[in-house]
Formats: structure tokens, sequence, C-alpha cells
């Protein structure tokens, strides 16, 4: 439910003009107090907005979608779902992006909750619990894309990791590869845990060694980061002959680096990506990838939070939690083949 300033008062032991004067700057309220009273506020997640206070009795017809970062080429297909379905619903969409920084986690839930909007879908997975318990004491409906590990969502549409990965690296041992890499996100939170564990247990099933130093993370799911991941895999004693990326845009960086060095791709070392983001196409050679259903993705969470909207409106019972698991497909390109005898 709303925090008020009442709520406030109560939990200060002051009265509730005290409270309003100190949120408010009055000159005649020490600064020991409007400290103490800011900080109990910003604790319970009072939002002073007219329109946060009527949440739950008016609609404003928007949406929040928050999001790690706007330019990610596997999100922005995902928006384009989320969007294919809210916009002929007529919802306009409030966007905004996290960068992964608390302080502006906390300020863009803010704005959402300010500009009244009737429900958030969530494309930024790594999201902290503080900040989707605020959402949740405003009465917002929540809907996540991809959970990372992040705070408990009751409503989930994500990609099976696990299976994605599984099918990657059991693609790579049928061509013959025994000596496998695994280069991943150190910020891929439970995305990157469950794509290492699917590789492992496929290596483990076929009775392959998983060496300690074919284990590899780097700072992110870039091409910088591929690059760094790369450099370090040509340092070893013995290169793999294959490498299972974390993701196409980390792909591209590995191609990078190898391609400098004069190596070649598949002849010499085979890559594969994850995603099929547009650019995996393109690349030279064509990078095989595991096709994840972005698009529809982004429809079925649009769907979803329509679904919860309509029962809120209607004061049905909701469903208690309700998750979809959407399976990828391996997309066979020319950047993997047998190993080089």
């Amino acid at each position: 439910m709303n925090v008020t300033i009442k709520d406030i008062a109560k939990a200060a032991g002051v009265s509730h003009p005290t409270v309003s004067r100190a949120l408010n700057d009055h000159p005649g309220i020490s600064t020991a107090t409007k400290e103490r009273i800011k900080k109990l506020a910003e604790e319970m997640g009072y939002v002073p907005n007219a329109s946060a206070r009527g949440l739950k009795t008016s609609r404003s017809r928007a949406l929040g979608v928050i999001m790690r970062q706007i330019d990610d080429p596997f999100w922005s297909e995902v928006l384009d779902g989320v969007d294919s379905v809210l916009h002929p619903a007529g919802y306009s969409l409030f966007i905004a992006s996290t960068h992964m920084e608390r302080q502006r986690e906390k300020d863009v839930v803010q704005a959402m909750v300010q500009r009244g909007v009737d429900g958030v879908i969530l494309l930024a997975p790594q999201f902290s619990e503080e900040q989707c318990h605020m959402l949740k004491n405003y009465g917002l409906p929540m809907v996540m894309v991809n959970n990372e590990g992040a705070g408990d969502c009751k409503y989930l549409i994500y990609n099976d990791d696990i299976y994605g990965a599984r099918l990657v690296t059991h693609y790579l041992i049928d061509l013959g590869h025994h000596r496998i890499a695994y280069l991943g996100n150190r910020m891929g939170g439970l995305t990157d845990t469950n794509r290492l564990a699917g590789f492992s247990a496929e290596m483990q099933d076929a009775g392959l060694e998983i060496r300690d130093e074919y284990i590899y993370h780097v700072p992110a799911g870039n091409p910088a980061g591929g690059r760094e991941g790369a450099e370090y895999l040509i340092t070893l004693r013995e290169f793999p002959t294959a490498i299972v990326c974390y993701n196409d845009f980390l792909a591209a960086g590995v191609y990078n680096l190898l391609l400098e060095k004069g190596m070649r791709i598949p002849e010499d070392v085979s890559i594969t990506g994850f995603d099929n983001i547009s650019i995996a196409a393109y690349l030279t050679p064509p990078l095989t990838t595991l096709h994840q259903f972005k698009f529809e993705m982004g429809r079925g969470a649009a769907e979803m939070m329509l679904e919860v909207l309509i029962k809120k409106q209607q004061k049905e019972e909701q469903d208690s939690n309700r998750s979809v698991s959407i399976k990828g497909v391996l997309y066979i390109r020319e950047s993997t083949a047998i190993p080089a005898s």
C-alpha cells in the first residue's frame, strides 16, 4: 500500500504537519529533524506526488519499461515486441535505463511512480530487491523478462539458458570438439550461471574434461570483453578448438582479436554465440548461435501485463505466480566446423 505522511509521522513519533514541513524544508524545522524524517521517508518508500497516491483508483494508460541500456541490441528487439502489443492496446511507454547504477535505479523507480504508470515491465533483470519492493508498495504490477537473479517477481517470461547452452555445446561435441572453452560475463548474473551450468552439464554427460583454464569470465558481455577473453585464451599452452561465448556481442570481440592475430575461423577454432542479434549473420564468417525469441518474449511480457491489469481493474483474483519458459533454437552458420586434425 501507498506510504502516506501520516505513516511517516507515526513511525517518527511526530505530528504529520511536522513531517510535511520537514519534507518541504520549512525553516522552522531543525536540520537534524529534517534529515531524520527525510531518511525515514526514503526508507519507507514515500514518493511525494499526488499521482502516486491515486494509483489505486486511476489509470494513466502509460506503462513503464525499465532497461539496463537502451542501445543494447538484444533488449531493443524485446522492446519492439513489447511495443507491438501495447501500442495497439492504447498504451504509451515511459522508457528509462539504469546502467546497473543503484542510485539511477532508485531515481527511475521514483520517476515511474511520480508519473503514475499503471505497471512496469522490467528489461533490466538485475534490478534490486529494494526497488522491486518499492514498486510493490505502490501496488504497481511488474512483469520481468529474463530474471538474472535480482528481486523476486510474480510474473516472469524467460529464455531457458541451461537448455540453450546444452544445445550449443552438444553440437560442438558432435562435431568432434573435446577442448572447448567457455567465455562468460561477470555481470551476467543468473543468466551467466545458467549458461555455464548448461555447458558444464553437457561436457560431463559426454565424459569430457572441463579444464579450469578454459572457463574465463570477462568484465562485460560486449566486444571489449570478447577481446579480453580471446587475449587470455591465446596465452594458454594448449589453445581450445572451440569457444562457447556468453553472447553474440562478446563473440564479435573474440572474432576481432583472433583475426587480428592471424587465426582463421573456423579452420583454427570454432566460435559460437548466444542470442542471435542481427549482427550475428553479418560477421565474417557468419556466427553459429542460439536464437532467442526476443520479439516473442517482449510480446509475451506485454500480453501478461495486460492480463494482470484487466484482472486488477475488474478486481479479479490474480494468479499467485506465473512464469513462462521459452526454448531457443540453434542457428548453424559458418563459424563452426570439425576440429583440425
